[in-house]
């Protein structure tokens, strides 16, 4: 196959196992989306849809938020670990968010990206998701199954991200985003490779992956 078709392969397989793709994480609005994609780092899921109803039944926006403390916060998301961390991201960046965007989210990079705790993913997240602007944000899963598939040799996310932006159409970005992602999670784990249920690897995967 060509890398062209490799590509047309990736896609189709994925529209067929996922037309629809969820957010995984539950949210309301594009606050609570933030706070859970930052709650999210070296986390599951899972595991962050647990402890969301309990932290947003308590402050769902950044008003409500900054009346609690950091040590509150931190209480209420412990399990997640990381909690000291992104109890002090979640409290800084709601008290930015009222002091320099009157409480909304800003649907820009830059601003996102000044918040405490905010990485580029969890920005891009926040962007393609609440937004719906094109991008492409490269988690673990992405970047393994990207480097597994051969359709990129980066030793980092940052160019496992241009890469995929380069080969994919922008108009499917945000779709194939959670597409690969719910592959990953399903059919290409880290650890325990299953040939025979990983189509995509099976047929386009680099060499020393199929050894």
């Amino acid at each position: 196959m060509t890398k062209a078709e490799k590509v047309q392969f990736v896609i189709d397989t994925l529209e067929k196992l996922y037309p629809n793709p969820q957010i995984p994480l539950h949210h309301k609005d594009p606050y609570t989306l933030l706070i859970a994609v930052l709650l999210s780092a070296q986390s599951t899921d899972v595991g962050v849809n647990k402890i969301t109803p309990k932290l947003f039944a308590k402050a769902d926006n950044p008003y409500d938020m900054v009346k609690l403390s950091v040590e509150e916060i931190r209480e209420i998301i412990k399990p997640v670990g990381l909690s000291p961390m992104k109890a002090k991201g979640i409290y800084g960046l709601s008290k930015i968010l009222i002091e320099k965007h009157g409480g909304q989210v800003p649907q820009n990079f830059a601003a996102l990206e000044e918040f405490p705790a905010v990485g580029h993913k969890t920005a891009s997240v926040v962007m393609c998701q609440a937004f719906g602007i094109p991008t492409f944000p490269v988690d673990t899963h992405i970047h393994r199954l990207m480097y597994r598939w051969n359709l990129t040799n980066g030793k980092n996310v940052v160019q496992t991200e241009k890469d995929a932006k380069r080969l994919f159409p922008e108009e499917l970005w945000n779709k194939l985003h959670l597409q690969i992602i719910y592959y990953g999670r399903e059919y290409s784990p880290a650890r325990g490779l299953n040939l025979e249920k990983d189509i995509i690897t099976k047929n386009i995967g680099r060499k020393s992956v199929l050894k």
